[in-house]
């Protein structure tokens, strides 16, 4: 007999909300039940998500009627960035299950204190690191998994580049823009990056971070842009050391804009555009549409290139490397599901969820005091 259905509540209808967590709810009906969600002013009978999708669900008004509610066993975060801790931990508190948006908390200790909480509970605890299942992720991952006798193969990884630009000249006139915690690109995008570069290549020694708001406009300590160097030294499982470069500058002119310029002792990997999914999810109307073919797959165009040094020394060869897996942030909610049901392993740990926001506490320390600061190891 196949389980039950999780039933869920979605907590937030803006963007993060409607757009990368709802649909995939819907998508997923033997693993979830769209249970309710939390709508305080709703304009039209249905709410939200009813004029998106042509779907009714339970509108809970207050986050008491969600707490209070037996039947909702997982709750999904997904409001403004300062409120995820406090909502988190009281839905933890209530005997929920919880999958929280990133960045999950301002600071670690919070992470921290929700991740002992949920452990003394019994209870899942995901963070919504959805970039893991990009398109240009997977396929990185499976060119840095090639044997170094792949003609493709990059060799030892020296610099790893990894963007988010992006252009744009003025405010986005949301809670975003705001001095609040766990406001700003390097929380918003940097998660992303910071996560990613982190399942790539581990903890790093050292880090330096520049942060800027270069526009000159909204409050000037929340940035617009920034860019982190993750120091890792050689070693035994290292040759030769690599600098990791983060970064997102709100001002790019470029189209497509880069993504990752990896480059290694016997080549280099170039690659421009970034996933198609959250464009894809923005347009449909339909939650079915995540199963069509073109869905998670970027144009042929966009694949990446590998350059790789000839035996000469001399001579380079080009050749593409293809984004062969589509994109399937569907994966996430499968993996929770999964966790939830079957008590396995998450593929986003918390604690991995937790070392993001250190590095990005640190970051901030760097920026603010103008020096490179240590990493402490684990």
């Amino acid at each position: 007999m196949a389980p039950k259905p999780i039933d869920t509540c979605v907590l937030g209808l803006g963007l993060a909300g409607l757009t990368f967590h709802v649909p995939f709810i819907i998508a997923l009906p033997r693993q979830f039940t769209l249970h309710s969600v939390l709508e305080r002013n709703p304009q039209s009978p249905g709410g939200k998500v009813h004029d998106r999708f042509g779907i009714n669900t339970k509108i809970h008004r207050t986050l008491d009627e969600v707490l209070s509610d037996a039947e909702i066993e997982l709750i999904i975060v997904a409001t403004p960035s300062e409120t995820h801790y406090a909502l988190a931990k009281a839905a933890l508190q209530a005997g929920k299950h919880v999958l929280v948006d990133k960045p999950v908390t301002a600071t670690v200790e919070e992470a921290e204190e929700l991740g002992t909480l949920a452990k003394s509970k019994g209870l899942v605890l995901y963070a919504f690191q959805n970039r893991r299942w990009d398109q240009e992720y997977l396929a990185l991952r499976h060119l840095l998994a090639l044997p170094d006798t792949s003609p493709q193969s990059l060799g030892t990884v020296l610099e790893f580049e990894s963007v988010f630009d992006r252009f744009r000249t003025t405010l986005k006139g949301t809670w975003k823009d705001e001095k609040l915690p766990a406001n700003g690109q390097t929380f918003d995008l940097g998660s992303h990056l910071i996560d990613q570069t982190l399942q790539l290549f581990g903890r790093p020694e050292k880090l330096t971070a520049f942060m800027q708001n270069v526009r000159g406009i909204g409050h000037s300590d929340v940035e617009d842009t920034f860019t982190l160097l993750m120091h890792y030294p050689a070693g035994p499982s290292r040759k030769y050391p690599l600098i990791a470069n983060l970064r997102a500058h709100i001002l790019s002119v470029r189209s497509p804009q880069p993504r990752y310029i990896v480059r290694g002792a016997k080549g280099t990997y170039t690659k421009f555009g970034v996933d198609v999914q959250e464009d894809q999810l923005k347009a449909m109307t339909t939650p079915n549409a995540i199963f069509d073919y073109g869905f998670g797959r970027e144009p042929e165009l966009l694949w990446g290139t590998v350059e790789n040094i000839e035996a000469d020394n001399i001579s380079v060869r080009k050749t593409i490397w293809p984004s062969t897996d589509p994109g399937s942030q569907i994966d996430l909610f499968r993996d929770l599901a999964s966790a939830i049901r079957n008590g396995s392993e998450p593929t986003v740990k918390w604690e991995e969820a937790t070392a993001v926001i250190e590095i990005i506490q640190l970051a901030h320390l760097s920026a603010r005091e103008g020096r490179t600061v240590d990493v402490p190891k684990k």
